[in-house]
């Protein structure tokens, strides 16, 4: 049949009595709204029940789908050991998910297990679940550090392999939403926090799934939020689908946010497949980029589909004719930035020029960028449809006096204590104040900022 509902809801281990123990009255509407959900369920009458949880096994760059015939659990961490819990594995499903996910070598399967244990992140929500529907297996599946997109095409899978076994199936999310509401709550305040609260609850009610891949890794972090990446794959499992929204709840009142929200399709939509829509976005822009970008392009996927560098003489005459005179015979420092669904894939320049002209640099950049930066694995050929490209040409550096001579929008900084240096560039997304970026800049460069460091200023030609 498909999924047949989906539902946004949290999993503090406060709203079940026997650990709140009387405190759960603070937020007895999110209680009450975590009844009715149940209650719904139950009225469905689903086959498999499927949970995402931040709290299940979490990899960097892997989605775990937890394996085997199924996992007890209980909430003994929270002195409430008597609560238990012992759910059965819905595990051709999972082999399901976890083929199609292999057949694109895309990163989702059952392997490295680390805790197999149930999760209260898994059993909050089945907490009210059981109490009224003991039926249906269960497939639990943790978050990643991979992108925002990257989840929501998990959740693709997830719609496929539902589809392909006839499962009667629902979409639990679970996830907590800014944990930095209140100054007297747990983890503080952050203006962030609030922000965050309102605009998914928001997009929720809207049921605008494709904003769900705009917020931005910096702000969701600042917010301390943890079921977006959650939610993200839900939206994913129901892509491409007419969906109605019924917001039960939202609730602060404990300086963490708790969003209850149910969906329930309504038939095909071609106009919800966001994922397909970003993509066609990125192909859009790809073809508007200028000619410092297309020869970035060029020297990159030439060496990651052939191996192959490109030389001057090799520039694709397309390119080469667009190209102004001065990259051949001027030369300058050069950064090239490569982002994948809006997240940095890599960047590697180089601050003064090291070959003959900015054309050379640009070409030495852009593999360096795709292939050797520390921070990631080289980029793949089936990665490269998805990447945005970035060409910073680089000024002559001037030295300063004061932080007060830097402007984050306009200037570059470069700070040197010794021989060790650290640069970054200007306008980047999330570096809103000078203190930031040239904290950031020390620790690119290892620099602490109690030592004595010189500060440089360098303006850039950004090509898009």
């Amino acid at each position: 049949m498909g999924i047949i509902a989906a539902y946004m809801v949290p999993h503090p281990p406060l709203i079940v009595p026997d650990i709140g123990r009387g405190s759960e009255e603070r937020v007895r509407e999110t209680i009450n709204s975590y009844e009715a959900v149940a209650q719904e369920i139950a009225s469905l009458a689903p086959e498999t029940i499927i949970i995402t949880s931040p709290h299940a096994t979490m990899y960097r760059d892997y989605f775990h789908i937890s394996p085997g015939v199924g996992a007890e659990g209980d909430f003994g961490e929270f002195r409430a050991s008597k609560v238990t819990f012992d759910e059965v594995y819905d595990h051709e499903l999972v082999n399901q998910i976890t083929a199609l996910a292999f057949e694109d070598d895309f990163p989702a399967g059952f392997e490295g297990e680390r805790k197999k244990r149930l999760d209260h992140g898994t059993m909050v929500p089945l907490y009210f679940i059981r109490k009224y529907y003991s039926g249906g297996d269960i497939v639990r599946i943790g978050l990643s550090g991979l992108s925002l997109a990257e989840h929501y095409q998990l959740g693709i899978y997830i719609q496929k392999a539902v589809e392909a076994l006839g499962r009667k199936a629902v979409f639990v999310a679970s996830g907590d939403l800014s944990h930095k509401l209140q100054d007297d709550g747990p983890y503080g305040f952050a203006p962030e926090g609030p922000v965050y609260d309102q605009r998914i609850m928001n997009v929720a009610g809207r049921t605008a799934f494709g904003e769900m891949l705009d917020f931005d890794d910096s702000f969701c972090d600042r917010a301390a939020e943890c079921g977006h990446r959650s939610f993200v794959i839900m939206a994913g499992a129901l892509d491409g689908v007419a969906v109605e929204a019924k917001v039960y709840s939202h609730q602060d009142v404990t300086g963490v946010g708790y969003g209850i929200c149910s969906f329930h399709p309504k038939g095909a939509d071609e106009t919800r497949h966001f994922l397909q829509q970003r993509l066609r976005k990125v192909e859009e822009e790809r073809e508007q980029s200028d000619a410092y970008v297309q020869l970035a392009r060029a020297s990159m996927e030439s060496y990651i589909r052939n191996k192959k560098k490109l030389r001057l003489k090799d520039i694709p005459e397309e390119i080469r004719s667009i190209l102004p005179e001065e990259v051949f015979n001027r030369q300058a420092g050069a950064f090239v930035s490569i982002h994948k669904y809006g997240e940095l894939r890599g960047c590697i320049g180089t601050i003064g020029p090291t070959t003959d002209c900015i054309a050379e640099e640009i070409l030495s950049n852009a593999i360096n960028a795709s292939t050797r930066d520390p921070r990631f694995s080289p980029i793949t050929e089936d990665e490269l449809k998805w990447l945005e490209v970035n060409v910073d040409i680089l000024g002559e550096p001037e030295d300063i006096d004061s932080k007060d001579e830097l402007d984050v929008k306009r200037y570059g900084v470069i700070v040197t204590c010794g021989a060790r240096r650290g640069l970054l560039l200007p306008d980047l997304e999330g570096v809103d104040d000078v203190d930031t970026q040239i904290a950031i800049a020390l620790r690119k460069g290892g620099i602490d900022p109690a030592d004595d460091y010189q500060l440089q200023r360098f303006e850039v030609i950004r090509h898009r």
